[in-house]
């Protein structure tokens, strides 16, 4: 009988402070400055349960060969921790995670698995639009041309 009332507790428990998980897209162009400083453009998609979230991610930095600078794709997962609610429009973020990396540089290319971390906010706009400000350090493979590679974007998000 006992057994059956701490089942009963957990699970009452559980329900009552469940919440409902959220989802989010976000379209994103920033600056990769590792080696030179190089237009990055890309997308995630993201979904949360109050404060962890899961995220994937495509970005696409074009190679700039004056600089010696290389294209840069990622293809990432990441986890995000997040605050449970936005303070004052503002939701703060910190997120790791890894995935596949190409770097590619006139005949010059490697293709390998990256780490990356960072951080940054979504502050809220009108209704479920947000702004997503956002700065990354990507740890690439032995093999990369340029690691760390260092990028910062601004974005449109639609929380739904």
């Amino acid at each position: 009988m006992m057994r059956i009332r701490t089942v009963g507790i957990g699970l009452a428990v559980s329900v009552l402070a469940a919440t409902p998980a959220s989802a989010d897209i976000t379209a994103f162009i920033g600056a990769n400055t590792t080696p030179a400083n190089r237009q990055v453009r890309g997308g995630a998609l993201g979904f949360g349960l109050l404060i962890v979230g899961f995220e994937l991610e495509y970005a696409f930095t074009p190679d700039a060969p004056p600089a010696n600078a290389p294209s840069l794709k990622t293809g990432m997962g990441n986890v995000l921790l997040q605050s449970p609610t936005a303070f004052f429009g503002v939701q703060p973020y910190f997120t790791t995670g890894g995935g596949i990396y190409r770097e590619e540089l006139g005949l010059q290319q490697d293709t390998g698995f990256g780490l990356n971390t960072g951080g940054g906010v979504k502050v809220t706009l009108i209704g479920p639009v947000r702004l997503r400000v956002d700065y990354r350090v990507f740890k690439l493979g032995s093999g990369a041309l340029s690691s760390p590679a260092h990028r910062i974007y601004a974005g449109l998000n639609l929380k739904f």
